[in-house]
């Protein structure tokens, strides 16, 4: 009976049309065959209907919730058949003249438990800071939870090993969340000292976290200096209940639970019993991160969700754009050259801790921003040291991190002394000199900073500023010179001079580093090049036959050569040369590699041969030669 319905209202399409009320318990959208219909939201409620769609020769009904506005308009094309309304139409128009605005409710995402972390932006995870007071394990609770020996662990009960804070992915299960390692804290040191500025530091850290988890020596036990902890984590963040974790639990016994009621005095609740190095205690530890983490994210994705420029599927993290690969820019140098000044002045925070006093940064802290669209990991290092039989300790292992993190670096950034510059009067010593071959040598980008130009101004230093600004690029290119074209920017880190300029060259430097030249363009610059070069005779010129890039980050050219042809070592560098002036590639290290092109007879070419005439040739084999037969 239905078929016959439907075939009655196609023939008399042009004189009835006929709307059937029913009912759906939910919601979805009206697809066409060119568009969607009802994008937009009403909530005006009327009874539902089934509209006819005719595609070609097909009729389909589609049904809809009763959603709807009064006045409806649908521009129908191709044969769609629109809604009547009310189900009664004109008897001058058509099914195909008809237009019927369906407005729908658009269905609401609402996130409940459990909530999958893994899946989640890391923007928008939540952040846990450790803290506690010195030398209670919490940069080995940081290399744990984010799973790599990062920060650096070393036992100085008289001395703080952190100083800065370091940011990282806490990878607990399935649970991720920000981790924060922050330096020791003790309230009772003065201001100016740096055990203070470090303190001032975590509070205003501190300050823009949600959780924070309270380490205690088990071992030590209860120790008063905890409690100052405790009463300055009321004073400083009043809004986060710590989670209580008795670190270095792993060798005790019947001890443990005496040290735990111990610390019920903090009045934090009830302690976590676990051992950052040999990872006791971690899925108890989970069991209590659990549910403080999901009621905050499901109050955070509802929150997004709720506003109306903000869609379901952007909390994800597929979402994220990934055509843009970051970018790894490290900070290198001498001590005291300005290398944590200058961070605080690229990010325009007080990042990382600076002063007066030499080698104050032991950690390689590393952050992420974005420039222009572009993310950057910026990563500031120790001050460069060759390593001796006296460094040892916290300063040996700043050194290793230091060259850790420039080989995993893509552009390098060697900061320079203005002052030591001119009392020394010579642009780079032999330490700054090791850095830069050695970033030569990784084949990473090198961009020059030389940082305190503020100390040159007045009339008394003008000629020594005009003079540091002509000698020191050409020094530089003396002292490195398998690189040409390397930029030197002069910049003021302290008052925040030369930051942009300092971007602009890295970000260049990068894309040259990046570049890829097509084989054909090659081919003809080599034509061209091999020109200019001045051989003393022709035999001598290399035959090379064909010139192409097999790789960038760096650029890496292979020349394939004919026969037993070898390039001297003043031709690679005169080919060097020619590529970064002829192609702009400055700042780069460039690798020109050989390949040798085996020579065949005359008239011959592979296993078999053609004669002049054309005729094939077979070839046999001999113990000692190939001969023609």
């Amino acid at each position: 009976m239905s078929q016959s319905l439907v075939r009655a209202i196609s023939a008399r399409k042009n004189q009835l049309g006929l709307g059937f009320y029913s009912r759906c318990s939910y919601s979805h959208k009206i697809h066409t065959q060119e568009q969607i219909i009802a994008p937009n939201c009403s909530n005006r409620s009327f009874s539902g209907f089934t509209s006819f769609a005719r595609h070609g020769s097909n009729l389909h009904s589609y049904r809809v919730s009763g959603d709807l506005i009064p006045s409806c308009i649908v521009r129908s094309r191709n044969g769609f058949c629109s809604v009547s309304w009310k189900g009664v139409l004109e008897s001058n128009q058509s099914l195909d003249e008809i237009s019927i605005d369906v407005s729908i409710e658009k269905p609401m995402v609402v996130y409940k438990k459990p909530i999958d972390f893994t899946k989640i932006d890391a923007k928008l995870l939540p952040t846990v800071m450790i803290i506690g007071r010195p030398n209670v394990g919490k940069s080995a609770l940081y290399n744990r939870l984010i799973r790599r020996r990062e920060a650096l662990v070393y036992n100085t009960p008289d001395d703080h090993v952190t100083r800065d804070i370091r940011e990282g992915i806490a990878k607990l299960g399935d649970l991720r969340f920000n981790v924060l390692d922050s330096a020791g804290i003790e309230t009772e040191v003065s201001s100016g000292t740096i055990l203070g500025r470090t303190t001032a530091m975590t509070a205003n850290v501190l300050a823009r976290t949600q959780f924070a988890v309270l380490i205690i020596d088990v071992r030590a036990g209860l120790h008063p200096l905890d409690l100052e902890v405790g009463k300055w984590l009321r004073k400083h963040a009043p809004q986060i209940k710590p989670i209580v974790v008795m670190n270095k639990s792993e060798s005790l016994g019947e001890s443990l639970a005496e040290v735990g009621s111990e610390a019920l005095a903090l009045g934090f609740g009830e302690p976590t019993a676990i051992s950052a190095e040999t990872g006791l205690g971690m899925t108890s530890l989970y069991e209590v991160l659990r549910p403080l983490l999901e009621d905050y994210m499901v109050e955070t994705l509802n929150d997004r969700c709720s506003q109306d420029d903000v869609t379901s599927g952007e909390n994800l993290s597929d979402e994220v754009d990934e055509s843009k690969l970051p970018l790894q820019l490290a900070i290198v140098g001498r001590p005291n050259v300005g290398k944590s000044t200058l961070l605080n002045a690229l990010l325009e925070e007080e990042r990382v801790l600076v002063g007066p006093e030499a080698g104050l940064t032991r950690d390689a802290v590393r952050v992420q921003f974005e420039y222009q669209g572009r993310p950057v990991y910026l990563v500031d290092t120790a001050g460069w040291l060759e390593r001796t039989e006296r460094d040892k300790g916290p300063a040996s292992l700043s050194i290793m991190q230091s060259r850790k993190s420039l080989m995993r670096a893509h552009i390098i950034a060697l900061v320079l002394d203005a002052e030591e510059i001119i009392k020394a009067k010579c642009s780079m010593t032999h330490s700054e000199v090791v850095i830069a071959r050695r970033a030569v040598e990784e084949g990473r980008g090198l961009v020059v900073i030389v940082n305190k130009m503020d100390c040159l101004r007045g009339k008394q230093n003008s000629e020594m500023y005009k003079k540091i600004k002509e000698a020191v690029p050409i020094e530089v290119q003396t002292v490195i010179p398998q690189i040409t074209g390397i930029p030197v920017v002069f910049i003021s880190a302290l008052e925040g001079r030369g930051r942009l300029e300092v971007m602009n060259q890295v970000i260049d430097t990068y894309k040259r580093w990046c570049s890829r030249l097509s084989t054909g363009r090659l081919n003809r610059w080599l034509r061209k090049v091999m020109s200019r070069h001045s051989w003393k005779d022709s035999a001598s010129q290399p035959k090379i036959k064909f010139f192409t890039q097999v790789k960038a980050r760096p650029p890496t050219f292979v020349a394939f050569l004919s026969g037993k042809t070898v390039l001297l070592e003043s031709d690679i560098r005169f080919l060097t040369r020619s590529l970064k002036d002829d192609f702009d590639l400055g700042g780069t290290p460039i690798r020109i590699l050989q390949r040798a092109v085996p020579r065949t007879s005359s008239g011959t070419s592979g296993a078999t041969g053609r004669t002049p005439g054309g005729r094939v040739v077979p070839r046999t084999t001999s113990d000692k030669r190939t001969v023609s037969v």
